[in-house]
């Protein structure tokens, strides 16, 4: 069944809001499993995104695109390069909100999206519009206030902003689309994965199976926690404009900090005036990209 131009507005809405609400709320559960070593985590979300991918896969009648892109030498080795920065990202990621850095986490997906503009200046010779310099201007202000005024180099969110957008660059230049790029990032990384649960369960020092049914439970979770905010995000990708979506994005970092709040982190005052600044550069991002978009644009791919 067709849907209406009005149907499939609202559709995109409701699946951009379920995406970035899940990957917004995504601390809590790396906090009910703070027990658990990050490295271990990461290994099992990796592990159990590929069975409950393949079957997301499945039912989206996806496989061709799958084999395509296994067969293509180029989309492989670019897949390869975008499977690494993502582990990183993801390692950093549930670190940070073991250690209690949640604002640095939501600092860092706040600065990402400007840093593809720097991205594109730099590497692809893009021209930045005033209000994108100025975006820009502000963000390295707030950056360099929680520094200096902090006294706290923001590395985790550089980090996460730094690996996440050379994920997105790569997976731009990749013709595959969201979820089976995403299946195939998790397949090349499962022996890496799967060989260090292997590890820790002969080791005898692996959480999962050894801790009870609750842990074990928890940990196969990563997976559909991995794969389906990124299946929300593909549908409603390709039902708004760019814009839109970019507006929206900004809910799962804005959530974090509100979850960073929920769970008593220390907000000083060189947080609050990196964030007030960070805020003002991305309203600013924001309504530059509104105001310049007027076609909708289908974003295939995840970032």
């Amino acid at each position: 069944m067709t849907e209406t131009p009005e149907a499939r507005a609202r559709n995109g809405v409701i699946a951009a809001l379920a995406a970035f609400s899940m990957w917004g709320f995504l601390p809590i559960y790396f906090k009910v499993t703070q027990h658990v070593p990050a490295l271990e985590i990461l290994a099992h979300r990796i592990v159990w995104a590929v069975p409950f991918g393949a079957l997301i896969i499945l039912l989206r009648r996806q496989w061709p695109e799958v084999r395509r892109a296994f067969g293509h030498r180029r989309t492989l080795a670019l897949l390869i390069a975008a499977s690494m920065f993502i582990a990183v990202n993801w390692l950093v990621y549930i670190w940070a909100v073991q250690q209690s850095q949640i604002f640095q986490a939501s600092l860092g997906y706040y600065i990402n999206p400007l840093m593809y503009v720097v991205i594109g200046v730099f590497l692809l010779g893009e021209t930045l519009r005033r209000v994108q310099i100025l975006a820009v201007i502000l963000a390295t202000i707030g950056v360099a206030v929680l520094t200096f005024s902090g006294g706290q180099f923001p590395l985790i969110s550089i980090v996460l902003a730094t690996s996440f957008t050379f994920y997105g660059v790569i997976r731009k230049k990749t013709e595959v689309g969201a979820m089976p790029g995403l299946f195939i990032e998790t397949t090349l990384l499962l022996p890496l994965a799967l060989g260090y649960v292997i590890y820790l369960a002969t080791a005898g020092t692996a959480v999962f199976a050894n801790s009870g049914v609750g842990d074990s439970w928890l940990l196969v979770l990563a997976g559909p926690l991995t794969v389906l905010p990124l299946l929300c995000f593909a549908l409603a990708a390709r039902r708004l404009t760019l814009s839109t979506v970019g507006f929206m994005q900004f809910l799962a970092p804005t959530l974090q900090f509100i979850v960073g709040v929920a769970y008593g982190e220390r907000l000083s005052t060189a947080h609050l005036i990196c964030f007030a600044f960070i805020w003002s550069a991305v309203l600013l991002f924001s309504l530059d990209a509104w105001r310049s978009s007027r076609v909708r644009v289908p974003v295939a791919q995840p970032g």
